[in-house]
């Protein structure tokens, strides 16, 4: 998987996120299943950050977006020490957080359908 964005881009980005989701650890399906419970609670427009460690990520989250008409701004794979960064800005980074035990780290955004 590879970045479409650029660092300015990915600045940019982070500054219209107004959801975060850290699925770090957790397999298929339960990534998709939190990203849709999030998408739910949503208002339209809204765009969705997710971390996730399962590498069927990068083929359940563009899959999930193509079939409910969501838009898939960038997936891309993440140095994790970076990973752990954002978290931390957002202050939902866990103090058990292991995000330096994985090796791969994907992030994505999402926007939510217009209704």
């Amino acid at each position: 998987m590879t970045s479409t964005n650029t660092a300015l881009d990915n600045a940019a980005a982070a500054s219209d996120i107004q959801h975060h989701l850290d699925t770090k650890g957790l397999i298929c399906p339960e990534p998709v299943m939190m990203l849709h419970k999030v998408i739910r609670k949503a208002e339209g427009g809204d765009v969705i950050e997710i971390f996730a460690t399962d590498p069927a990520s990068s083929r359940d989250i563009p899959n999930f977006c193509r079939h409910l008409g969501h838009e898939l701004l960038l997936s891309e794979t993440v140095d994790k020490e970076l990973a752990v960064e954002f978290l931390e800005s957002t202050e939902s980074l866990a103090e058990d957080d292991e995000a330096a035990s994985y090796d791969v780290v994907y992030r994505y955004l999402v926007r939510k359908k217009l209704a």
